[in-house]
């Protein structure tokens, strides 16, 4: 039967073009993002051979940056953004006002307007994470105070161009947009005059406002609370589309019914569930969906290129290069150095700039749509992020260079270090705020989980996994009564720390670490026939009815074991000596 294969046309060769371009780029020492912009140069329709639909493309790179941005909430931490502050909220302002005045100055000798030269030079003012990772990765330099301060710097850029994807529209009539956007409330502004964007981004920041609260206020309350029961059903499956559900929902959902970008929802949904104690197994599950539609919408910006444009208008490129590579670098490093901190911070800072990524396509994408950017803006941009990511790693080897020649800081007491020893403080403190808060939530690793509880060796890592997202934990003071005779039986309760004793027929039984009780009246259904009091300082792990019932079921091996654990209590009691403590 005939049918129609342009989507997976488009998909198939754009995945086998970008992976050997990918390939072949990281064989060269470059960040495979170039192989991927250059396999959308590849099947574009300014070169030879087959040209990928550009608007199935378009659908797809949009999936790319709803994950994308997914993807940024979930590993955006204030903490650490917190402990960067000093350097990385007024160094990155200040660069993004910079280098947008200085592209909006360069662009304006072009003949380009006032308004396309400020969404140009916004395009240019922000860098990559995701090449910068990578190029910290490769020197270990991720974990240093310096690689700390350039990622907190980045997501200070993030969340900068976050709120000009958002309020752009509603301002694009006042820098001379020529298309006006397909939203109905920003649309309005043009029948209102030259004031009228005043009132749309009025209403703009009221839309982003409730949003963000609704999100925020309901968000922790609900959508960890959600991930964990679908968690608990150990469908990996069902896990992943979940999270795929809750990222792709509510930045739909913020688009039709607050009129906000897709990528705002996205992000707002990550950081919700960054907090959340699946956040880990959620950016697992969902990052190889991330990194597939990632590569779609790199190949989608590629096929936007004309590769002309170099030969046409090589001083325009050459300029856009320089503000890239230069112009960002020692704006950074005349910044770092007036707010007081070393110069190796202030070039190693200044590296991580050189370079430009996913914000800069998509606000590029955007400011096509409304007109305030020419076609030939994407040529110029992708021009550029290619010229400087094939750079980037000549920029770093000049930078460590650069530092070696500085030698190590001797001498007297420098005010200059001693800003950046107060930033490294605060990062080793934030740094165990974040271990005490996750092992305060983490009571037992699978592997923890066997070795103190024999009754679970036999159960595989991924099983143990899941069994720990039904443990609850209580902490229990000396003297106090955990079980009652004549009780219904509502727990069963395994034994982390401390001991308890059972009293049962007149009789006494301790009970250590590793141990389980409360067993018996959950398997028998019958109330509870023993008093159970901690004699010092417990935690205990316990489960209630329903959960225990549903584990038994998935696991008869573990019935077994209790069951004959039960039939070993029994034998127990019936032969420990009334009114004497036994081991």
């Amino acid at each position: 039967m005939p049918h129609d294969v342009t989507l997976i046309a488009s998909v198939a060769v754009g995945f086998v073009l970008a992976a050997l371009f990918g390939y072949g780029a990281s064989r060269l020492g470059l960040p495979p993002l170039a192989g991927y912009l250059l396999a959308g140069v590849a099947v574009g329709p300014f070169t030879p051979g087959f040209v990928a639909d550009a608007g199935l493309a378009g659908q797809l790179a949009e999936i790319g940056v709803i994950l994308l941005m997914f993807g940024v909430g979930l590993h955006f931490s204030v903490a650490d953004l917190a402990a960067v502050r000093r350097i990385a909220i007024p160094g990155a302002v200040g660069q993004i006002l910079i280098a947008t005045l200085l592209g909006a100055v360069m662009t304006r000798t072009w003949g380009w307007s006032w308004g396309s030269g400020v969404v140009m030079g916004l395009c240019l003012s922000v860098a990559s994470t995701v090449v910068l990772l990578k190029a910290l990765e490769e020197r270990n330099a991720v974990a240093t105070v310096d690689g700390r301060i350039a990622v907190g710097w980045l997501i200070v850029e993030d969340l900068a161009m976050v709120l000009v994807l958002v309020l752009l529209p509603a301002v694009a009539p006042f820098l001379g947009a020529t298309s006006p956007p397909a939203d109905g409330a920003h649309a309005a502004t043009a029948s209102h005059g030259p004031g009228g964007w005043v009132g749309a981004l009025a209403l703009t920041l009221l839309k982003v406002g409730a949003f963000a609260a609704l999100v925020l206020l309901l968000g922790p309350r609900t959508l960890p609370w959600m991930l964990r029961q679908v968690a608990r059903t150990g469908s990996r499956e069902l896990f992943t589309l979940s999270v795929l559900a809750i990222s792709m929902g509510i930045a739909f959902g913020s688009a039709h019914l607050f009129g906000v970008s897709f990528a705002l929802g996205a992000f707002f949904a990550g950081v919700v569930l960054s907090e959340s104690d699946l956040s880990h197994k959620a950016a697992g599950n969902s990052l190889p969906l991330q990194d597939a539609f990632a590569v779609l919408f790199f190949v989608s910006v590629g096929m936007l290129f004309d590769p002309g444009i170099v030969l046409q208008q090589p001083l325009r490129v050459a300029g856009v290069v320089l503000l890239i590579l230069m112009g960002k670098s020692l704006i950074a490093v005349g910044i770092v150095l007036a707010l007081g901190f070393p110069a190796r911070t202030a070039l190693n800072v200044s590296a991580a700039l050189a370079q430009v990524g996913e914000f800069s396509f998509i606000l590029a994408g955007l400011g096509v749509g409304l007109g305030l950017l020419p076609a030939e803006s994407v040529s110029l941009l992708v021009a550029g992020a290619l010229f400087s990511i094939a750079l980037n790693p000549a920029v770093f080897a000049a930078t460590d260079l650069a530092v070696r020649c500085l030698g190590r800081p001797v001498g007297a007491p420098d005010p200059r270090r001693d800003r950046l020893a107060a930033v490294e403080a605060d990062l080793d403190a934030a740094r165990l705020r974040a271990e005490e808060r996750v092992a305060a939530h983490r009571f037992l690793s699978p592997e923890e989980l066997a070795e103190r509880f024999p009754v679970f060796r036999d159960l595989s890592q991924d099983q143990r996994e899941l069994l720990l997202l039904y443990f609850r934990p209580r902490s229990v003071q000396p003297g106090e009564r955990i079980i009652r005779t004549g009780d219904v039986a509502d727990a069963v309760y395994f034994i982390q720390s401390g001991e308890v004793e059972v009293q049962a027929a007149g009789r006494r039984i301790r009970l250590g670490p590793g141990s389980v009780f409360g067993e018996m009246g959950l398997l028998g259904g019958k109330l509870r026939t023993a008093d159970v009091t901690a004699l010092d300082y417990c935690r205990l792990l316990w489960l209630g009815p329903g959960d225990f019932r549903y584990i038994l079921r998935k696991h008869p091996d573990l019935r077994r074991d209790l069951e004959s654990l039960v039939g070993e209590r029994r034998e127990m009691n019936e032969h420990a000596p009334a009114g004497n403590d036994t081991a």
